[in-house]
Order: structure tokens, then C-alpha cells, then sequence
């Protein structure tokens, strides 16, 4: 699988062929490819199905006691962010194949509205413990959820054209804009004079 991703990387999906696999992994033939992956259609789902897997547990790691809403959010963003800048090679495969994979047989693409909800529903998830525990405003989960989640997606695109980017910055700033874009402003204490105070109900004499 680690060939796989390089040559994806390196060479682009067009260029990924078996042949081109093989001899980045060393095998005399493209046999065991093959053998293993019933055609490229496969074997790149595989790929997407591998990094993904990574990306969840690296991001669960980052979320487990965490011990509020604002804590996770942070946890999530950083988290995210820190996988990308470490996994450079595999995030560039990944956009190379959203970019041109297609299914021939059944027309699917690797990335699908089903995806993209799950992706979402854990940062929603994040979201609404917030608002039910008073460390969150007032606001519609699903549009923050996908600034936030499109904010990271775009990574690997923004890296093309900028690959010295210092990720870790980009991270606080993330997580400042989305801190202030979520949380609770405090409220404001009264102004206004008691009734029935005694300056209130003084009579002119």
C-alpha cells in the first residue's frame, strides 16, 4: 500500500498504473497486485480506506479526555492539521485520487455525499455539546461544522501552492477564528433601576 501512495503522489493517478506500482515496491510482476485488488478502482478505495482509518484514530487520540466542548473543538482542528503536516505524501495521493477517480462500472467517485455527512456529524456532534452545555452560542451547527471541516479539507490544495506553510500557525489561527466565532458571550448585567428602589419611588415634595 506504501508504493501505492507514493507513486500516486509522485507520478499523479493518470501515471498510477500496476506496472508503475510494482516497480516502486520492488515485485518482479504485477501478479500479486492483482491478485490482492481486482482492478485500480479497488485498489484506490483501498488507499482512501487506509489513510482515512489512520486519520480517525490519530483524530481520536487527540479527542479522548478532552474535558469540555471548546477542549475537543481545539483537540479536532489541531489534531487534524497535525496529521496533514505529518502525512504529507498520503494527503497528496488522496487529492490526487478525489481529483480523478471515477468508477467506470458503477460511475461512483472515492468521495461521496455519504462521506462528507460523516465527516461532518462528529464536529456537529462537538457542536451541539457545546451549545447544550452553555460553552457554545446560539447557531446552526451544520454551516459552522462545514466552515470549520472545509477550513482542513483544503490543506492539501493550499499546500501545492504553498508548501512551506507553517501548518502549526495555521492551526492557532484556526482555532482562534473558530473559538471566537463559537463561544458564549457573556451577558451583559442589568442597567436598569429597581422599581422599587428608593431613588425610584421618591415623590417631589
Amino acid at each position: 500500500m506504501a508504493a501505492t501512495i507514493e507513486t500516486i503522489a509522485e507520478l499523479g493517478y493518470g501515471q498510477a498504473t500496476f506496472a508503475r506500482i510494482a516497480e516502486r515496491a520492488g515485485l518482479s510482476s504485477t501478479r500479486l497486485i492483482s491478485y490482492h485488488f481486482a482492478g485500480k478502482a479497488e485498489l484506490m478505495t483501498a488507499v482512501v480506506t487506509e489513510v482515512y482509518g489512520l486519520l480517525g484514530q490519530f483524530a481520536n487520540e487527540r479527542l479522548t479526555g478532552q474535558p469540555d466542548a471548546r477542549s475537543e473543538l481545539h483537540a479536532y482542528i489541531t489534531g487534524v492539521i497535525e496529521f496533514i503536516d505529518d502525512h504529507r505524501v498520503q494527503m497528496q495521493a488522496l487529492m490526487s485520487i478525489f481529483l480523478n477517480f471515477r468508477d467506470t462500472e458503477d460511475d461512483s467517485r472515492s468521495y461521496d455525499a455519504g462521506d462528507d455527512r460523516s465527516a461532518l456529524g462528529h464536529v456537529q456532534a462537538i457542536l451541539r455539546r457545546g451549545q447544550d452545555n452553555g460553552e457554545f452560542r446560539d447557531f446552526d451547527t451544520f454551516v459552522m461544522a462545514s466552515t470549520i471541516q472545509r477550513s482542513i479539507d483544503g490543506l492539501p490544495f493550499l499546500l501545492q501552492t504553498a508548501p512551506d506553510l507553517d501548518l502549526p500557525g495555521y492551526a492557532r489561527e484556526l482555532t482562534t477564528l473558530f473559538d471566537l466565532a463559537t463561544r458564549a458571550q457573556p451577558t451583559a448585567p442589568s442597567t436598569a433601576v429597581p422599581v422599587n428602589s428608593t431613588e425610584g419611588s421618591r415623590r417631589p415634595a
